[in-house]
């Protein structure tokens, strides 16, 4: 390999997501999948071994919160750059993230070109957003911007109030988080007294209106 190939790493929880991703680099001559991960656990203790020159991480890993290890990644390697990858839409997640220290912001409804060509383009030192990303980013570097009540919230309070929006009980949440319902509950009260709400009911008709989930 020359020294102009570059290096990815995976952290995705879903195998089938890992192979189709390896597939599609596999057939890039200057891209090359130096190892990967299905936690954020596994994630941090995985990629400098690998020593990669990007890192795609996923923002629904099993352990922790996407952003969570985003932020610890950065912490320890901060001249890695992260491109995230998610299920959700962009509006839902990729300002946050890139606030966190992402590189960019891919949903897994991508084509493959994209996923490579922002690659190359974060592997290269740039940032990659979406031309719809770009504008919205651009619409909030006014000073008359007002931040919105969620983005206050911490990452869990937030990952919270979209599951609550798309209709999972406590239990529920706390079960697909592998958290404590005590520890959901007390997510869901923080992000209640922040925003200025009372019950699931509110929370969910704020998040419909404001876009935060499909």
């Amino acid at each position: 390999m020359t020294e102009k190939t570059i290096r990815v790493f995976i952290a995705d929880d879903h195998a089938i997501v890992r192979a189709g991703l390896k597939q599609i680099l596999a057939e890039e001559r200057d891209i090359v999948v130096a190892g990967e991960a299905e936690t954020g656990l596994d994630a941090g203790r995985l990629v400098g071994k690998a020593r990669p020159h990007v890192m795609l991480l996923d923002i629904s890993l099993p352990d922790r919160n996407g952003i969570e290890v985003l932020k610890q990644i950065k912490k320890d390697k901060p001249e890695l750059a992260v491109l995230m990858l998610s299920m959700h839409r962009e509006d839902q997640y990729a300002i946050r993230a890139l606030k966190a220290g992402a590189a960019g912001y891919l949903t897994k409804q991508s084509a493959p070109r994209e996923l490579v060509t922002a690659i190359r383009q974060v592997a290269g030192g740039q940032k990659y957003v979406s031309a719809a990303l770009a504008q919205t980013l651009a619409s909030q570097v006014g000073a008359d911007h007002e931040a919105a009540p969620h983005e206050g919230l911490s990452d869990r309070e937030y990952q919270t109030l979209t599951m609550i929006a798309s209709g999972r009980t406590v239990s529920e949440i706390a079960q697909e988080l592998k958290l404590s319902v005590k520890t959901v509950s007390e997510y869901r009260a923080r992000l209640l007294v922040k925003m200025q709400l009372k019950t699931s009911a509110e929370l969910t008709t704020y998040a419909i209106r404001n876009g935060l989930v499909d």
